[in-house]
């Protein structure tokens, strides 16, 4: 087994104070600095000095860590030769995913895990892409369906194994009677002139709206801040605005709006993808979630137009 101290520090490295690794981790701050200073006493190391009101890692921290997630991930891998969670096992699976995977993607995978398993407890947490990322790290969740931004772990972060899932083409919503409405495709160069209905900042959405406006030549016009598609939804039909909505995106019915399809190439989407810890993904229950999650986006793709590829 590998000494649970490292995974402290693993967290503490994410998240930057004990204070947010304690809360992270469901421990009290002095348990998390006990089990710092006991682990650096252990090794004879200094692994952390007073930064203002945090601290800061010290090389010999950042060396325990390079070796600390190759350590973890082969713990990983080695749970999945074991065969931890074959059949007749019972458990828990914890799916965690953004607003749109935990509607559209998961579901699918809890009915088909239910069905192969019927002692299997399986859980889906509601969580925006960089809380997913936390969430794996505590070892609060098991898999997650992510769109990538540029505030989230690269792919090539070695705490985790990140696969492309399938592209998700963004839509332009208007009003019922707008000037786009019953047009084919749009332009999203043309929409430069509107007035925009946007998530709240520092969320992923409206990252995406802002860097696909610029890629088009213009900063949108923000008219009003909406964080749920149905609010977003009754601005648009109320004539408030227009916003951009991912297809995946189940829309409330009874609203006078239109979807219209982004041109380009190629034209804006999200990038959906799944991540584990890095050396789970053999794992006998997270390879059938996966290959689970694998034909629902590939069913998604039908639907949507979404690329197969690498993003």
């Amino acid at each position: 087994m590998i000494d649970s101290r490292l995974h402290v520090l693993r967290v503490l490295a994410s998240h930057g104070t004990v204070t947010a690794t304690a809360r992270a981790l469901h421990y009290t701050p002095s348990a998390v600095s006990h089990q710092l200073r006991g682990l650096s006493e252990d090794l004879g190391v200094e692994l952390l000095v007073p930064a203002g009101r945090g601290v800061k890692l010290t090389p010999a921290a950042r060396i325990l860590l390079a070796h600390a997630d190759e350590l973890f991930a082969r713990w990983e891998h080695i749970r999945g030769l074991l065969g931890t969670g074959a059949p007749g096992a019972a458990g828990v699976l914890r799916l965690a995913g953004f607003s749109t995977a935990a509607a559209a993607l998961l579901p699918p995978v809890v009915s088909a895990l239910r069905t192969a398993r019927p002692e299997l407890q399986v859980r889906i947490i509601e969580a925006d892409p960089a809380e997913c990322f936390e969430l794996l790290l505590a070892d609060d969740a098991d898999l997650a369906v992510i769109v990538a931004t540029g505030t989230t772990p690269q792919a090539s972060d070695s705490r985790f194994d990140q696969d492309f899932l399938v592209d998700d083409p963004l839509e332009l919503l208007v009003p019922e009677g707008h000037r786009l409405a019953e047009r084919p495709g749009v332009a999203l160069a043309e929409t430069a002139e509107e007035r925009w209905i946007v998530d709240r900042p520092g969320r992923p959405h409206r990252q995406l709206v802002f860097s696909s406006c610029a890629e088009a030549g213009f900063t949108p016009v923000i008219a009003h801040e909406a964080a749920e598609w149905d609010t977003g939804a009754a601005l648009v039909a109320a004539g408030f605005g227009v916003c951009l909505v991912p297809r995946l995106a189940r829309l409330p019915a009874g609203y006078g709006i239109r979807r219209v399809p982004l041109l380009g190439d190629p034209a804006p989407s999200r990038h959906i993808r799944t991540v584990v810890r890095s050396g789970s993904g053999a794992q006998p229950l997270l390879a059938q979630a996966l290959g689970v999650l694998g034909d629902t986006a590939a069913a998604a793709r039908r639907i949507t137009g979404g690329s197969g590829g690498a993003g």
